[in-house]
């Protein structure tokens, strides 16, 4: 199985706002950078969609370290998702159980991760990594526009 780390960035301007997402996807000599935008979206919709656009870029099934900034996309995955999933994509908030908020890029994630074998890391933004640095300036250029 191929083996694939990815870094991956959200960007929005206002939130919400115009907002952009970036990924660097490294296997052996191999690098691909992509990018996309949004109109009006907010700043975890970007990482969330950041995540699945790279998984979505594989061509066959890998072995991946996906890297981000965002404590919610690693906390969602790793943590919240199997709860969400027992209470029918719900969360709790005291007594209530309200829809989870993004639930459609949740669910696209989750499928993706059954695809491959992804083990998420979690990096200090800002903190000098050359990747996630590249990551996060493709993902600012595209909730610019550019």
């Amino acid at each position: 199985m191929k083996k694939v780390r990815i870094y991956t960035d959200g960007a929005c301007i206002g939130n919400p706002g115009p907002g952009g997402w970036g990924a660097v996807l490294l296997s052996g000599s191999h690098r691909k950078e992509i990018s996309g935008r949004e109109g009006q979206t907010t700043n975890n919709r970007m990482e969330l969609q950041a995540a699945i656009e790279a998984l979505r870029a594989l061509r066959e099934p890998a072995e991946v370290n996906l890297f981000t900034d965002s404590a919610y996309l690693k906390r969602g995955i790793t943590e919240w998702l199997p709860r969400w999933k027992r209470q029918d994509w719900q969360r709790r908030e005291g007594k209530r159980l309200l829809p989870v908020a993004n639930e459609d890029l949740w669910r696209d994630l989750d499928r993706l991760v059954q695809v491959h074998r992804v083990r998420f890391h979690w990096l200090a933004g800002h903190a000098g990594h050359t990747e996630n640095e590249r990551a996060d300036r493709l993902a600012r250029l595209a909730a610019e526009g550019r």
